[in-house]
């Protein structure tokens, strides 16, 4: 097992970090290798498919923890929650090291969620794949958004770095008031 060099103490997080990295190099290198034999257009579709359907299981995981969401009748106190939980599933999927991210909440239905940093994206341009690349940025947001029990009513990305945009600015409109109660365990 490897140490942190003079302390003899195992550096857990940095071997976390580095295992992501090597999971999202093998994840790059993978949509190239289906690109290249499959298409784009099939690599786009089996990434944005697979990417929701572990975006689902997070949200699942989240709502479980959290407990089902409050519902006091104060829409923005509502929101707010929601929006901590969008926070602790992108927290759950990509650790911050890898990725700079932040959400807020904006009138009465609407949270956004700004991307600075993406390390997927930077994969993805490194394995000479962004030509070609559709974010699945939306399929993820999708995913949590059924795992919480939650209806969207708009999810789109306004600006993305893959187009050279300075960050992505992703929309998600929530069916107003959001659920108080949680039908899936």
């Amino acid at each position: 097992m490897s140490t942190d060099e003079g302390t003899g103490e195992v550096n857990h997080r940095a071997q976390t970090v580095e295992a992501y990295r090597l999971w999202w190099q093998h994840d790059a290198h993978w949509y190239q290798g289906v690109a290249s034999r499959f298409g784009q257009e099939a690599a786009n579709e089996i990434n944005a498919e697979a990417l929701r359907k572990i975006a689902t299981h997070v949200g699942q995981r989240v709502g479980r923890r959290s407990g089902a969401l409050p519902g006091t009748g104060d829409s923005r106190k509502d929101l707010e929650e929601l929006r901590r939980r969008y926070d602790e599933c992108g927290d759950r999927m990509f650790p911050p090291e890898l990725r700079n991210a932040s959400t807020e909440v904006e009138g009465d239905d609407l949270i956004v969620l700004t991307l600075r940093r993406n390390f997927a994206i930077t994969m993805v341009r490194m394995a000479g794949s962004l030509d070609g690349y559709r974010c699945p940025c939306t399929d993820i947001h999708a995913g949590w958004s059924e795992g919480l029990g939650v209806t969207l009513t708009e999810n789109r990305a306004e600006s993305c770095l893959r187009d050279g945009d300075k960050a992505c600015r992703l929309l998600m409109r929530v069916r107003t008031p959001p659920p108080s109660d949680r039908t899936e365990g």
